[in-house]
């Protein structure tokens, strides 16, 4: 066998050998399927990170206050301020009562982060897998489902202190009393932790949904290996 032939031979074998070995990498990186403890933890990381985050930016100063997230006062509220405005020492009630609310529920915010982290570690497999092929929301859904009532328990408390602290409950009891005493209004409750309560933890959810859809449709937010196979899944059932 001459030589030219030998080498031909040998770069035939060398170019197949490379080739099968390109295939098998692509084939490994992009078509292989996520097992189902990755896909656990995939999720699980992805949701403690998307809290973290949300957790973070509503507790901080302003974070419910100059954000989507703004508790804005119920209409009971704003029948007092606007009745109140011309009575001396209730001029600027409404701004006073709104920065106040919104405060207490930043105050109040770190309290999610446990109780959220706490219900991830409990998802199952199979919950995980039903939330990674489900809707944007599916996880926060998840989430609603199995924290709302605890979380309840927990911000009260914190918004009743916090309210409390910044003299928002006075003030707003104050007015409320002012208010009932005006001839031939209907009287309106002057308890405001129940409200601001309730609009904190939709606020909570507000803030971990739009986290969730980040991740589901920005790759840019899938930081680890892990993150962009798992999600890889999710995205090849929805082409």
């Amino acid at each position: 066998m001459n030589k030219k032939l030998i080498s031909f031979l040998f770069l035939t074998v060398v170019f197949a050998t490379s080739s099968c070995d390109v295939l098998q990498e692509v084939a490994s990186g992009v078509l292989s399927e996520p097992t189902t403890e990755e896909i656990g933890k995939g999720l699980k990381e992805a949701l403690s990170n998307g809290i973290t985050k949300g957790v973070n930016t509503l507790s901080k100063r302003d974070g419910y206050f100059k954000s989507a997230y703004k508790i804005l006062l119920p209409d009971d509220v704003r029948k007092v301020t606007d009745k109140l405005k011309s009575v001396p020492g209730f001029s600027n009630l409404e701004n006073e009562l709104l920065e106040k609310m919104n405060r207490g529920a930043e105050d109040a915010a770190n309290e999610a982060g446990p109780i959220f982290l706490n219900a991830i570690r409990q998802l199952t497999f199979q919950d995980a897998l039903n939330i990674l092929m489900g809707a944007d929301n599916s996880a926060t859904n998840y989430l609603n489902k199995t924290t709302n009532a605890q979380l309840y328990e927990k911000f009260n408390p914190k918004i009743v202190a916090s309210l409390e602290k910044i003299g928002a409950n006075t003030l707003w009891k104050k007015a409320a009393d002012t208010y009932n005493k005006i001839p031939l209004v209907t009287k309106v409750n002057n308890d405001l932790d129940d409200y601001v309560t309730k609009k904190a933890l939709d606020g909570l959810f507000g803030k971990i949904a739009e986290e969730e859809k980040n991740i589901r449709r920005n790759k840019g937010a899938r930081t680890t290996e892990l993150l962009k196979k798992v999600f890889a899944k999710q995205d090849s059932n929805r082409k």
